[in-house]
């Protein structure tokens, strides 16, 4: 073996490599934190909710309402500043224009002052028409009850959008735990209020006032961040408002950015939009379900993709040697996300009903409607892997600084969620001779299949660009004999059970479930991890 003297320079850049790394890797671990923080304090308020409406009436018109403010958010918000703002703010200042920075940052502040000002007015004044939009299957008193609640919440719309925009701040300057925390204040808010008015006021006025804590849980929302945001923006007095060639790039990378990476908010809104045609209880069981499928996906996806996308983004070196890079580390990051989605799929399909169980029934909330949530996950769980990988293949995507591939395939698949959604939740239960109910699980059922196409479509482009990415079907597939093994002793740890409280039966279960799964994994050698073997071609 021959020892080769290795240049300073190269110790340390590599040096700055593995710092670079850890870096990563402890970001992605601060996303994780926080979003598991505020994703935990929503379950509570999810459990709450069910103990106090179930799936009746006033859920539906609550979880209706809460529509029009989310997709506005990820439109005016989290779409513009996640994809827009944060890349041009944070070039600036890494090549140290600190100043040019603040600037953008202040323009945008400004210009979202003035649409969402706009946006709220509007929005009060058009929400008769706007109800016709997102639940044409309302009338009467549940129609008038969803207008009251949206009129509600419209004020928190642009309190939400201005958190957006601390967030692209914060994660700027490196600050990731607070600005994915932080909206937990808002369950909290909601928490209190069913402590304090739960047992005072019911039916249509307790929905109110819970729609009215949402609004003063987003004022706590920003209220906690802009202290911080005004801390890192303080500087020499600039101008609150200037119209430069930073802020055109933002305002110009808008339209692709947002219809890519929104594909899920699209199809969610419009799966929510056919849920209203269907009997009561149709979109609250729609969003009790879809919130536990977003739960691996924000948890594992979300700081694989941020994490990925940046080290992605940092490869150097000639054409053949970024595409061999990426090849490896897309490969790296399918594997990761699929070490801990796979199990959350096989949960939700097998043990379903233990999950949904835990976590929402009581109160109001009953056994049929548990089994009719877990059918309705079950639906969108078929796709969890291939969603999850997807978000992979988007960040390669974006490292090579390609845009449009991702956008045309995001309305390939929303196209194809709406007509296939239709069919499957409205015309097919009518065929099969079953209750109209069931339509909300065709259109998760929908957004599944959906995913698997999306997935497909994204990984045929990536190879013509790139070259042959190595498969990680073997991996997969232990993965899934793991997971299906642990359920079926989960399953059978739940046959023996004596009658327990639905939450401390699925404690017992669910962690008897993921004990058995990490044993396996460790066993079959498939928990490690590690990047893929991959050498330069010469």
């Amino acid at each position: 073996m021959v020892l080769q003297k290795v240049p300073r320079r190269a110790l340390t850049q590599s040096a700055a490599k593995t710092n670079s790394r850890d870096t990563g890797k402890s970001s992605a671990v601060m996303v994780a934190a926080g979003m598991l923080v505020s994703r935990v304090a929503g379950l509570i308020t999810f459990r709450m909710f069910g103990y106090y409406f179930g799936l009746s009436d006033s859920a539906d018109a609550f979880r209706a309402a809460l529509r029009i403010p989310s997709f506005l958010q990820n439109l005016f918000g989290e779409g513009v500043l996640s994809a827009s703002f944060i890349p041009v703010y944070a070039r600036l200042r890494a090549e140290e224009r600190d100043e040019e920075a603040i600037q953008v940052a202040l323009s945008v502040f400004t210009l979202l002052c003035f649409c969402t000002s706009i946006l709220v007015v509007l929005g009060i004044v058009a929400t008769p028409w706007l109800i016709d939009g997102i639940a044409p299957g309302f009338h009467g008193a549940k129609r008038e009850l969803t207008i009251r609640l949206v009129r509600i919440c419209f004020p928190g719309v642009g309190l939400l959008v201005f958190s957006a925009w601390c967030l692209g701040v914060l994660n700027s300057h490196g600050k990731f735990f607070l600005s994915y925390a932080a909206p937990a204040l808002g369950n909290l808010a909601m928490i209190a209020a069913f402590l304090w008015y739960g047992r005072r006021v019911e039916g249509e006025r307790l929905v109110e006032i819970i729609m009215w804590s949402t609004v003063a849980g987003s004022a706590l929302q920003l209220g906690v961040q802009l202290p911080f945001v005004f801390r890192l923006l303080r500087t020499v007095r600039r101008r609150f408002f200037e119209f430069g060639p930073h802020l055109s790039t933002i305002l110009k990378n808008f339209g692709p950015t947002f219809v890519a990476r929104g594909v899920t908010q699209i199809s969610m809104y419009i799966t929510a939009l056919l849920a209203s045609l269907l009997p009561t209880g149709g979109v609250a069981a729609l969003t009790n379900a879809m919130t536990l499928y977003l739960l691996p996906l924000s948890l594992f996806g979300a700081s694989v993709y941020a994490t990925e996308l940046t080290a992605m983004s940092s490869v150097k070196g000639n054409r053949e040697q970024v595409a061999v890079m990426i090849a490896g580390r897309l490969v790296r990051g399918v594997r990761e996300v699929a070490f801990f989605v796979v199990p959350s799929a096989a949960a939700f399909l097998m043990l379903g009903k233990v999950v949904v169980a835990t976590l929402y029934q009581t109160g109001a909330f009953s056994p049929t409607d548990v089994i009719y949530v877990w059918g309705v996950l079950a639906g969108s769980s078929v796709g969890l892997v291939a969603e999850a990988s997807g978000r992979v293949y988007f960040s390669a995507f974006y490292a090579l600084r390609d845009t449009r591939t991702p956008l045309k395939v995001a309305v390939i698949r929303v196209a194809i969620t709406i007509a296939l959604g239709y069919l499957l939740a409205i015309p097919l239960p009518l065929l099969l001779g079953i209750d109209r109910k069931w339509g909300a699980a065709g259109l998760t059922l929908s957004v599944g299949m959906t995913a698997w196409l999306e997935l497909a479509l994204l990984r045929h482009a990536l190879q013509r660009r790139i070259g042959p990415v190595a498969s990680s079907t073997v991996q997969i597939f232990k993965l899934w004999v793991a997971a299906i093994t642990s359920a079926l002793v989960g399953l059978t740890v739940l046959y023996y059970l004596p009658t327990l409280r639905p939450g401390l039966t699925g404690l017992i279960v669910l962690a008897c479930y993921c004990a058995v799964y990490l044993l396996l994994t460790h066993t079959a050698g498939i928990s490690n991890l590690s990047t893929p073997k991959t050498q330069l071609r010469n």
